[in-house]
This record gives C-alpha cells, structure tokens and sequence, in this order.
C-alpha cells in the first residue's frame, strides 16, 4: 500500500510539473530578412529660382582692361527629366557687373574705355544625370545693356561713333550641377557671351577704323531652390 501511494504521489508531481516546464520554454526566435538598401533617387523634374556670383573677363582686349569683373546675380528655369537620365529645361538668367573702367592707351594717346555692367540670358538646356549629378550644355539668346564706351585725349572727353551698340548676341556653355539636399542644388558653369564686333567710324586718328569684338567669357557659382512638380526624392530598392 505504501508502495502504491508513493508511486501516485510522483505520477501528480510530475503531471503539476511539465505544464510548468512546458511553459518555461521559449518560443523559437523567427529570424526575418534585413530590407534591401535603398538607394535614392534625384529627381530634376521642376522649376527652380537661385542666386549666382563669378566673375567676367573680356575675349577681345582691343579696347578691354583684361583685369575683369566681378558678377552677381539670380536665375530661374525649369526641368524634364525623361528617358530616364537625361534632363532638358530652359533658364533665364541675369547678372550685376562691376565697374571696370581702367581702359586701353592707343598710340596717338586717345584712351578708350568699355564698361559692361550688365548681362542676361536667355538659354536652353540639355544635360545627363547619375545620381545627384547633372552635367549638362545650354545656349540660346544674350543681352547686355550697351556698348558704354568713353574716348578720351589728354583727360578730355572728345567725340566718337561706332557702327551699333550690339546689345543683342548669344550665349553658349556648360556646367555642372549637384543635389545635395532635396529640393537644394549647387552648381558651377561657365558661360561665354557674344555681341557681334564695333568698328570705330569717326574720332581721333588713332582709333578710326579700329575693330574690336564683343564677347565676355564668365564663371559662375550658385545656388537653386527646387519646386519639384514630379515629387519630392525616393528610394529605390
């Protein structure tokens, strides 16, 4: 009898204990797959207004100080991004020059001066894009506000005339441009203007029938602000 009762004290200490020990047993971990890295993705898709500073050096030092200018001033446009790399937009820019009015000493003693204080443009522009990288190529229509040319013989003024004051020509360049925050870019470019050549048609001996070409080669630096119609920046995965 003893016996008996033992052994059915066991079987119940036993049937308390491995509900106990069954749940006292930890649920097997489930190990889940780490996401894919995602990659961003820039988009150039929109419009945009920005400021720029560089400077101008004239092409043509006939009647031009080759010390150049310093330039400022804004710019606005618009992007497409299609195909899916490459970007095509149009720009409007405008630039501030500094005076410049050191001038070049002929011969005969007659002082010419040549000072462009202003610049803008109108251009097209193509580019390619990896990443946020844009390395693109524009060109279209050139602006600036006149000729200011001053003639001067022994500190005097004297009288002048040219054939025109071309203040219409063309622009062409190249630049790079970087996303480096969404909806912020920076970019650098170079830009060359070209107002056609001025030939002087009457003053002083020493300058009549002198030519000179209108150009201004410039670099800039700047900053745009983009309203990104296509969405903001993705992921990819």
């Amino acid at each position: 009898m003893k016996k008996f009762l033992l052994a059915t004290v066991a079987l119940v200490a036993l049937g308390a204990t491995v509900p106990a020990l069954a749940a006292d047993l930890a649920a097997r971990p489930v190990y889940t797959k780490a996401p894919a890295y995602a990659a961003p993705v820039y988009n150039w898709t929109g419009f945009y207004i920005g400021g720029h500073i560089g400077g101008a050096f004239a092409g043509d030092s006939t009647v031009n100080n080759s010390s150049g200018q310093f330039l400022g001033g804004v710019q606005g446009g618009a992007d497409y991004q299609f195909a899916p790399n490459w970007v095509i937009g149009v720009e409007a820019q405008y630039s501030w020059l500094s005076s410049n009015n050191n001038g070049v000493l002929f011969p005969g003693g007659t002082l010419v001066t040549s000072n462009n204080d202003q610049l803008g443009s109108v251009t097209g522009r193509l580019g390619y894009t990896w990443g946020p990288a844009l390395l693109y190529a524009k060109g279209g229509y050139a602006w600036k506000d006149g000729s200011n040319i001053g003639v001067t013989s022994g500190g005097t003024p004297v009288a002048f005339t040219t054939d025109g004051n071309h203040r219409d020509g063309y622009t062409v360049g190249a630049g790079l441009e970087y996303m480096f925050a969404p909806s912020w870019s920076a970019k650098i470019e170079y830009q060359y203007y070209n107002f056609g050549s001025t030939t002087f048609t009457s003053g002083p001996l020493d300058i009549v029938g002198v030519r000179f070409r209108n150009d201004e080669n410039t670099v800039k630096a700047g900053v745009n602000y983009r309203f990104n119609w296509g969405g903001p920046v993705a992921a990819r995965y």
